[in-house]
């Protein structure tokens, strides 16, 4: 399936929810350092509850570490994308890449997804929590590996 990466989380409740989030789709997360707390699973197991235990959490100490690891291709949620997720094809082996609550991700990062995505907001909001974000990106991924498409289809969304 894909994979959730968090980049240099500040949050440590925010973290734990996504921990949860990737327990219930059954994804790795992959946590890029620096964190803006001490990072352990102890740290993150008052807001994950029990899902830590159950998690798949790759720790990378770094952005080039975490890059040497990467499986497949990088895509980056940003507010500053132009493609709307439901108009993205979500392949196996992506990693969604979900940047820091309090700066998003620096340029470097930018440079390296291989695909922008956004989650539109019609309403008056700046931007959604991270991890809701990260919820509804991988609700789409999913979605889209669970629905067979025709041959003739396969780079148009159902």
């Amino acid at each position: 399936m894909v994979r959730l990466a968090a980049f240099q989380p500040d949050i440590a409740a925010n973290l734990g929810a996504m921990i949860r989030i990737a327990v219930c789709f059954g994804v790795p997360l992959d946590v890029i350092a620096p964190c803006g707390f001490p990072f352990s699973v102890k740290a993150v197991r008052r807001s994950a509850m029990d899902y830590a235990d159950r998690a798949e959490i790759h720790h990378h100490a770094g952005w080039e570490a975490f890059r040497a690891a990467l499986p497949g291709r990088m895509i980056l949620a940003t507010t500053a994308a132009a493609v709307p997720y439901w108009d993205h094809r979500f392949e196996v082996g992506d990693t969604l890449v979900m940047g820091r609550e309090s700066a998003g991700v620096p340029a470097e990062v930018h440079a390296a997804a291989d695909r922008r995505v956004l989650v539109p907001m019609p309403g008056a909001g700046r931007s959604l929590n991270v991890a809701v974000t990260a919820g509804i990106l991988l609700a789409e991924a999913q979605r889209q590996r669970l629905t067979v498409l025709p041959t003739d289809q396969s780079d148009k969304l159902p």
